[in-house]
C-alpha cells in the first residue's frame, strides 16, 4: 500500500490548526480557585508593611523601675540600650566619613594626574555645566549640584590612552570620564574586574585599568579585527596550553578562575587596615585610647567568606557529574497536610510545626521540670486558641487569662510573640493572639514592663494596617499596655526608636506614642515631646516628635483643644528648620491640629503680635513659606493655611483668602497629583468661609478654576475627582447652582465616560444640596437631555453614579418632570428588553428611584404598564436582575396601591411563591419585602390556603445569613397571622421549635412573639404554656425564649398575664439545666421592667426568691442574665427591698460570697443611690457619737 493511501485511511482526530497554535502561545492557565484560597498577612501586605518581618527581636530587658528585683542574666538596662544605639550611630557615621574621605583622596590624586598630563599638552579639560535635572518633590533647597568634566582631544594629534576608541561614523557617546564615578562593577570579566597581579603584563585592552608606568604611553595605532581571522587558542593567562578551552575545567581551575575580587585585590588600598592617621580623620583625637588586645586572644585568620564558600572537590583526574549519596532521612513534617494533634489537641498546620513540634512527641511529664511543664501547658493552650473549635478556644482563653500570673510574663510572651512574628500568620490567628495579649495585660499589670518593647514590636505594625479593625485592635493593646506599664516605661522602651535610621520604625513609633498620649493624657507627655521636638542632636528625632503631635491630633480630634496652645508652641519652630522634611511635617502637623480644633483655636496660631513683632505667629511664618518654597514644602504649607483660614473671623478670612489665592491660581496649572489635591482642598476651604464674597469668587476664581480643572485634558482629572466635585459644589453654594450648571452641563455629552461620571456626580450633589429653584426652563431641558444621553451611553459595569444621579435629579424637579416622564418610561421599557443583563438591571433600578415622582405627576397609567412589563420579566435567569425587578415591583405597589395594581395581586403573589426559594440574598430580601407589603395592605386578595402555603415557605428563610431577610420574614409572619388568624400560623411555628438549628429556633421564637403582639397575647400564651409540657429540651427553651420576647414586646400589657406564667417560671428557675435558668431570668427581667409600678410586686418578689440562689453561678451568660433580672426587680420592687437581700452577704467570711454581693450592691448603688438613703439601717448612738439623722426619716 502506498504512503498516500495509508494517510487517507487513517482518521484525523486532531483539532483545528489555529486552535492548536493558540494553545501553544497561550502560556500557563490560571487557577480559577486561586482567589478563594486564604492568604496570609504577609502575602496581602505590600513591600513597605513587610518590613516588620525584617526586624530582629530585641534581647530581654530588665524592669527599670523595680529596685527590689534582681537583675536577670543577659537582661539589658536603659544605659546598655542607649550605649548600643549610640555605638551603632557612631559606627555608621564613621563608615560614611571614611568613605567620603577616601573618595576625596581618590579625586585629588586623579586631579593631580590629569593636571600633569594637561601640562604635557596631551589633553585639555573643559568644564561643562550639566543640564538642570527635572524638578523633584524631594529636592532640597540649597543642595549643591555635582558638575562633570568633559575631556576633549585636539584634532590631528595621536589619540591618547585616555581616549575612548570609536568606529568611523559611529554615534558619539559620552566618555567614560564624563560619567559620575560609581563603585566597581561586580560583574566579572576582562573589561569590568579589578586587575590582578598576574594580568598586569597582558596587552592593553579597551577599558582596562591603567597600570603604573603606563600612564603616558601611547596605545598602538589600530586594533586588528579578529572576526575574519582563523580561530586560535589564545591563552587568557600564562600557563594555559592550546586547546585547554575544549576540556571541562578541573576544580582547581574553576577555583582559580572564580576568585572574588577581594581575594585578588587584597593589596588594594580599599582593603588595607585603618592607620592611626585614618582614625584621627574619622574620630576626634581627644577622648579615645588605643587598648591592646588580651594575651589570650587568638584571632581567626581564615576570613568568614572562606568559611561560607561552597567547598570544591579536588581534581581527581576524572571530571563530570557524580550522583550524591543519600546521607540523611528526609524531613517528615514538611507535608502540606495538617498534622493531627494528640490527646484531644487540634490539628497543627505545616507552617506551625516549628512552634508546636514539642507537642508531637510523647514525653513523661514526671521527668520534666516545672518550667518545661509550664511551657507545654502554655503551648497546648495557644494551639487550642489558634486552631481549636469555639468551645475549646473559649476554655483555653479563659484558662490563660485566669492563670496569667501563675504562668508568668516571661513564659507567656516567649511563645506568643514568635507566633505573631510568623510570616505564615493569618488574619484570624492574629486576631485571636492579639485578644490573648489583651486579656493577660489586665492580669499581669506592671509585670509586663520588661517585655514592653517586645510587645510594641509586634503590635505597632497593626497601626498602619489597611484594615480599620486591625488598627483599632492595635490602639487598644497599646493603650492598655501604657496603663499597665506606665509612662516612664513606655518612654524608655520607645526612646531609641524615635531617631532610628529606618523610616518604617519611626512611622510606627510615632503612631504608637500618639496612642500613649491619648491613653495617659497629653499633659503628662508634653515635657518629653518638647524635648524631642527641640532636639539639637538629630533632625530625625525632631521629625519624629513633630509627627507624634500630628498623629495625636488625628487620633484625638477635638480633644486636643485644651492643649492646643502648648502643642503649637512645641512644633512651630519646625517651620523654620534647616531640613525640608522637618518643615514639611511641621506644616502637616499644624494642619492636623487646625482640622481637629475646627471651628475654634485660632488664638493658638495667631501668637502674640506684641512680642518680637509677631515673629512667633504661625500664620506669618506660613505666609513667608508659601512665598519661598516649592514642591512638597509648598504643598504642606498651603494645606496648613487652608485649615487655619476657616478658624478666623470673617474679615481676616476674606483678607487672607485674597492673599493666598494668587499663589493658588499659580499652582492651578501644576501637574503634580498631590499638589492638585491640596490646591483643590484649600480653594474649597477658602470659598466656604463667610468673609469671601460671591462676586470675588465669580470674577477672580471661577474663570481660571474651570479653565485648569474642568477640562478633559486636565491631568489626573479622574484621580482627583472627589476633591474636584466637592470644591465645585462649594463654589456653587457661594455663587448659585444654576451658574455652575451652565458651565458643566455640555460636558454630559463628552466622549469620555469617566468625565461624564464626574459631571453627573457634580450635578447630583448641586441639585441635591441647593435645589433647582433657580434653574430656568432652558437649562432644565439641557439637564434632562444630558442625563438621558449619559444614562443611555454607559459602557462600564459601574452604573451607580449614573443611576443615583438620574434618580436624584428627577426627584429634585418633582412635578416639573411631567413633560419628560413618557420619554423616560419609553427608554425604560426598551432597556428592560435589552440583551445585556446590566442594562436590564439598571432600567429596573431606575423604576425604583422615580416611582414616587411618577405618582406626583399622576402617571398611574404608565406605572401600570411598567408593572406589567416587570411582571412578564419575573422569569429572569440572572439573580441580580431578578432582584432589581422585584424591587421595581415593590416600589410600584407602594405608590399605586393594591386596588389599582396591574397585574392584580391575586395573579402576582402565586408567581412570587417559587421565587422565595431562590438562594440569592438580593432576590430573597426584595421578594419577602414585597410579600410582606401585600400581606400588610392587601391580604383579602389572596386565599387563606395560599397564605398558609407561604408560611411553610417562609420557614426556610429563617435560615438566611442576612439579618434583614430574617427580620422581614418574622414581620411577615405577623402580617399573615393578622390576616388569617393566629392559630394556624402558631401551629406551624411551634412545630418549627423542634428543629436542631439554633438560628432557626431563635427566629421562630421572635416570630411567635410578633404574632402575640399583633393578635394579642391571650391568643398565644395558652398554646405556648401547653407546649412547655413537651419533655424536649429545645422545645422548652424555645417556649421560654418566646415568653422573653413576648413580654419585651407587650410591655405594660404583661400585667394581665404575669400571674398565669408564674408557675411555669418557677419550674424553669428550679431546673437543672443552666440554659433554662438563664432564659427564665431573661423573662423575669423583661416582665419586671414592663410591669414596674403597676401593682404586681407580690409576683415579682416571689420570682425574685427563685432568681436569687443563682447568683453564685460561674457561667458568664447565666450570671449576666441573673444580674439583669435582679436589676429589673430593683426597678419594680425598689432598692430598699433589695437591700435586705444584699446585707446578708456583704460581710460574709467567704471571699467568693462577698465578691458577688458587693457586685450587686455596687450596681444597685449606681442605679438608685438616692433611694438607698432611707433604707440604710439605723445605728444606736454612742456616748461620744450620734449616728441618727432625723431629716432622713421624713416622708412626704
Amino acid at each position: 500500500m502506498s504512503e498516500g493511501t495509508t494517510k487517507k485511511n487513517i482518521p484525523d482526530y486532531t483539532g483545528a490548526g489555529e486552535l492548536i497554535e493558540e494553545m501553544k502561545h497561550a502560556g500557563k492557565s490560571e487557577d480559577i480557585l486561586e482567589s478563594n484560597k486564604k492568604k496570609t498577612i504577609y502575602e496581602q501586605q505590600d513591600s513597605y508593611r513587610q518590613q516588620r518581618h525584617l526586624g530582629q527581636m530585641s534581647p530581654e530587658r530588665q524592669d527599670y523601675f523595680d529596685t527590689k528585683a534582681k537583675k536577670k542574666k543577659g537582661a539589658r538596662s536603659y544605659a546598655d540600650i542607649h550605649a548600643e544605639s549610640s555605638t551603632e550611630n557612631q559606627t555608621e557615621g564613621a563608615h560614611k566619613n571614611l568613605k567620603r574621605a577616601r573618595m576625596d583622596e581618590g579625586s585629588e590624586s586623579m586631579t593631580k594626574s590629569i593636571e600633569d598630563m594637561r601640562k604635557g599638552g596631551s589633553i585639555k579639560i573643559k568644564s561643562v555645566k550639566p543640564p538642570p535635572p527635572p524638578k523633584n518633590w524631594d529636592e532640597m533647597e540649597g543642595e549643591k549640584k555635582p558638575t562633570t568634566s568633559t575631556f576633549t582631544t585636539p584634532s590631528g594629534k595621536t589619540p591618547s590612552k585616555w581616549d575612548t576608541p570609536k568606529r568611523v561614523g559611529a554615534t558619539p557617546t559620552r566618555s567614560k570620564w564624563e560619567m559620575t564615578p560609581s563603585g566597581t562593577p561586580s560583574k566579572g570579566g576582562r573589561f569590568g574586574e579589578t586587575p590582578t597581579p598576574g594580568r598586569m603584563s597582558t596587552g592593553g585592552f579597551m577599558g582596562e585599568t591603567p597600570t603604573p608606568g603606563r600612564m603616558i604611553m601611547t596605545p598602538s595605532g589600530s586594533i586588528k579585527s579578529r572576526w575574519d581571522a582563523k580561530p586560535e587558542g589564545t591563552p587568557s593567562r600564562p600557563g594555559t596550553t592550546l586547546g585547554s578551552f575544549a576540556a571541562t575545567p578541573t576544580a582547581n581551575e574553576v577555583l582559580s578562575n572564580s576568585l572574588p575580587y577581594w581575594s585578588r585585590g587584597m593589596k588594594d588600598d580599599r582593603n588595607t587596615p585603618l592607620t592611626d592617621e585614618d582614625l584621627d580623620k574619622i574620630l576626634p583625637k581627644d577622648g579615645y585610647e588605643i587598648i591592646n588586645p588580651p594575651e589570650s586572644y587568638r584571632p581567626i585568620r581564615t576570613p568568614s567568606r572562606k568559611l561560607d564558600a561552597t567547598p570544591m572537590h579536588q581534581s581527581t583526574g576524572q571530571s563530570g557529574y557524580q550522583v550524591p549519596t543519600d546521607t540523611g532521612k528526609p524531613y517528615e513534617l514538611a507535608s502540606m497536610t495538617p498534622i493531627e494533634g494528640k490527646d484531644g489537641l487540634p490539628y497543627i498546620k505545616p507552617d506551625e510545626v516549628d512552634h508546636f513540634s514539642a507537642l508531637l512527641t510523647e514525653v513523661d511529664e514526671k521527668k520534666l521540670t516545672n518550667e518545661e511543664i509550664r511551657e507545654r501547658k502554655i503551648m497546648m493552650l495557644l494551639l487550642k486558641v489558634k486552631n481549636g473549635t469555639p468551645p475549646m478556644r473559649k476554655m483555653a482563653m479563659r484558662t490563660i487569662t485566669e492563670k496569667a500570673k501563675e504562668f508568668g510574663a516571661e513564659a507567656l510572651f516567649k511563645q506568643i510573640i514568635p507566633l505573631l512574628m510568623s510570616p505564615s500568620l493569618e488574619e484570624q490567628d492574629r486576631h485571636l493572639l492579639v485578644k490573648v495579649i489583651d486579656r493577660i495585660l489586665y492580669k499581669l499589670d506592671d509585670l509586663v514592663r520588661p517585655y514592653t518593647h517586645k510587645i510594641l514590636v509586634v503590635i505597632e505594625p497593626l497601626l498602619i494596617e489597611e484594615d480599620y479593625y486591625a488598627r483599632v485592635e492595635g490602639r487598644e493593646i497599646i493603650s492598655n499596655l501604657a496603663k499597665a506599664a506606665g509612662l516612664a516605661t513606655m518612654i524608655s522602651a520607645m526612646r531609641q526608636d524615635i531617631d532610628n535610621k529606618n523610616e518604617y520604625v519611626r512611622n510606627c513609633t510615632s503612631r504608637a506614642f500618639a496612642v500613649v498620649c491619648s491613653a495617659l493624657g497629653v499633659p503628662a507627655c508634653l515635657p518629653f515631646l518638647r524635648a524631642v521636638c527641640n532636639s539639637k542632636k538629630s533632625w530625625i528625632a525632631r521629625h519624629t516628635g513633630i509627627k507624634i503631635i500630628q498623629q495625636v491630633a488625628i487620633l484625638m480630634g477635638c480633644a486636643v483643644l485644651p492643649h492646643l496652645k502648648n502643642l503649637v508652641d512645641i512644633i512651630k519652630h519646625g517651620l523654620k528648620d534647616e531640613q525640608q522634611k522637618v518643615r514639611t511635617i511641621t506644616a502637616l502637623a499644624i494642619s492636623a491640629l487646625a482640622e481637629a480644633a475646627h471651628p475654634y483655636g485660632i488664638e493658638a496660631f495667631e501668637g502674640s503680635y506684641a512680642s518680637s513683632k509677631g515673629n512667633d505667629c504661625v500664620i506669618i511664618t506660613l505666609w513667608d513659606g508659601i512665598c519661598i518654597y516649592k514642591g512638597k514644602a509648598l504643598a504642606a504649607f498651603l494645606k496648613a493655611i487652608g485649615y487655619i483660614i476657616p478658624l478666623m473671623n470673617p474679615d481676616h478670612a476674606g483678607k487672607y483668602t485674597r492673599y493666598v489665592m494668587d499663589i493658588l491660581k499659580r499652582e492651578f496649572s501644576n501637574n503634580e497629583e498631590d499638589m492638585r489635591k491640596i490646591v483643590l482642598t484649600v480653594v474649597r476651604q477658602c470659598v466656604s468661609t463667610e468673609g469671601v464674597e460671591a462676586n470675588y469668587v465669580r470674577e477672580d476664581i471661577i474663570p481660571e478654576f474651570f479653565r485648569c480643572f474642568w477640562s478633559r485634558k486636565s491631568p489626573s482629572l479622574i484621580r482627583n475627582s472627589k476633591q474636584l466635585v466637592d470644591t465645585t459644589v462649594e463654589i456653587a453654594a457661594k455663587v448659585g447652582g444654576a451658574e455652575i450648571l451652565r458651565k458643566i452641563i455640555d460636558d454630559l455629552k463628552d466622549d469620555n465616560e469617566n468625565f461624564r461620571k464626574v459631571v453627573m456626580e457634580t450635578i447630583e450633589k448641586i441639585c441635591g444640596t441647593l435645589g433647582v429653584a433657580d434653574i430656568n426652563s432652558r437649562l432644565e431641558e439641557k439637564i434632562m437631555d444630558g442625563i438621558q444621553y449619559a444614562f443611555q451611553e454607559q459602557l462600564s459595569d459601574d452604573t451607580y453614579i449614573m443611576l443615583n444621579g438620574f434618580g436624584t435629579v428627577v426627584n429634585c424637579f418633582g412635578t416639573r418632570m411631567k413633560a419628560y416622564i413618557p420619554h423616560i418610561c419609553g427608554t425604560i421599557q426598551w432597556r428592560l428588553t435589552n440583551r445585556s443583563a446590566k442594562v436590564r438591571q439598571q432600567a429596573a433600578d431606575l423604576i425604583t428611584r422615580i416611582a414616587v415622582v411618577m405618582k406626583k405627576c399622576n402617571e398611574e397609567g404608565l406605572m401600570g404598564r411598567l408593572g406589567i412589563v416587570l411582571y412578564e420579566n419575573l422569569s429572569e435567569e440572572y439573580p441580580e436582575v431578578l432582584g432589581s425587578i422585584l424591587g421595581g415591583l415593590k416600589a410600584i405597589v407602594n405608590v399605586i396601591g393594591m386596588t389599582k395594581m396591574t397585574p392584580p395581586i391575586k395573579d402576582l403573589l402565586p408567581r412570587l411563591t417559587p421565587i422565595m426559594k431562590n438562594r440569592h440574598e438580593k432576590v430573597q430580601e426584595n421578594c419577602i419585602d414585597l410579600v410582606g407589603r401585600i400581606a400588610d395592605r392587601g391580604p383579602e386578595f389572596v386565599s387563606a390556603r395560599e397564605w398558609m402555603r407561604i408560611c411553610f415557605d417562609l420557614l426556610d428563610l429563617l435560615n438566611a445569613h442576612k439579618k434583614a431577610i430574617r427580620r422581614a420574614t418574622v414581620n411577615t409572619f405577623g402580617y399573615i397571622a393578622k390576616a388569617i388568624g393566629p392559630h394556624d400560623v402558631l401551629a406551624t411555628l411551634l412545630n418549627n421549635l423542634r428543629v436542631q438549628e439554633r438560628q432557626n429556633r431563635v427566629c421562630t421564637t421572635i416570630a411567635i412573639a410578633i404574632v402575640a403582639e399583633t393578635c394579642g397575647p391571650f391568643t398565644v400564651l395558652p398554646a405556648l404554656m401547653n407546649e412547655y409540657r413537651v419533655p424536649e429540651m429545645n422545645v422548652q427553651n424555645g417556649v421560654l425564649k418566646s415568653l422573653s420576647f413576648t413580654f419585651e414586646y407587650i410591655s405594660e400589657m404583661g400585667k394581665d398575664y404575669i400571674y398565669a406564667v408564674t408557675p411555669l417560671l418557677e419550674d424553669a428557675l428550679c431546673d437543672r439545666d443552666l440554659v433554662h435558668r438563664q432564659t427564665a431570668s431573661s423573662v423575669v427581667k423583661h416582665m419586671s421592667i414592663g410591669v414596674a409600678y403597676l401593682g404586681c410586686e407580690d409576683a415579682l418578689a416571689h420570682l425574685l426568691n427563685y432568681v436569687w440562689p443563682n447568683i453564685f453561678e460561674t457561667s458568664p451568660h447565666v450570671i449576666g442574665a441573673v444580674l439583669e433580672a435582679i436589676e429589673g426587680c430593683r426597678l419594680a420592687l425598689g432598692p430598699g427591698r433589695l437591700l435586705l437581700y444584699i446585707l446578708q452577704g456583704l460581710f460574709h467570711p467567704a471571699r467568693r460570697v462577698r465578691e458577688i454581693y458587693w457586685k450587686i450592691y455596687n450596681n444597685m448603688y449606681l442605679g438608685s443611690q438616692d433611694g438607698l438613703v432611707s433604707a440604710f439601717p439605723n445605728f444606736e448612738d454612742e456616748p461620744d457619737n450620734s449616728y441618727r439623722r432625723h431629716e432622713l426619716e421624713l416622708f412626704i
